[in-house]
């Protein structure tokens, strides 16, 4: 069993305010400060919890270039106060790079959680894992 580190500690705190300011920036009308400070704050908490070395592995890989190029450019063009624009390159970027990770996560969602209908229809798909 693995323990955390302190870094690790704050990097989830990082982390969940990054979300939260994301989350807020988004509420409120797509508010570039409160977006480019959420998106900073959860790249910075990503690069505590699992290290500089493996962000940048994670991020640099030859296969996820095209996520890491878009979820990046979509951070800078919300950084140049272009917030729709970059919420929507890097929500694409998001997608693409995290795109292996979806079914693992929903087939955990679904077995902690008993909803008929999502359960019956995950039951019928072909699993990738």
């Amino acid at each position: 069993m693995a323990t955390i580190t302190d870094f690790q500690k704050v990097g989830m705190g990082l982390m969940g305010f990054g979300l939260f300011f994301l989350l807020f920036g988004v509420l409120l009308y797509f508010d570039s400060v409160l977006l480019a400070f959420g998106n900073i704050l959860f790249l910075a908490g990503l690069t505590f919890i699992i290290g500089l070395r493996r962000t940048a592995h994670f991020f640099f890989q030859r296969h996820k270039f095209r996520g890491s190029f878009f979820f990046l450019g979509g951070v800078s063009l919300v950084l140049c106060r272009w917030p729709i624009i970059g919420m929507l390159v890097e929500s694409y970027g998001f997608v693409l790079l995290f795109r292996s990770f979806f079914p693992m996560a929903l087939g955990f969602v679904l077995s902690a959680v008993n909803i008929p209908f999502l359960s019956a229809f995950a039951s019928s798909s072909q699993s990738m894992v």
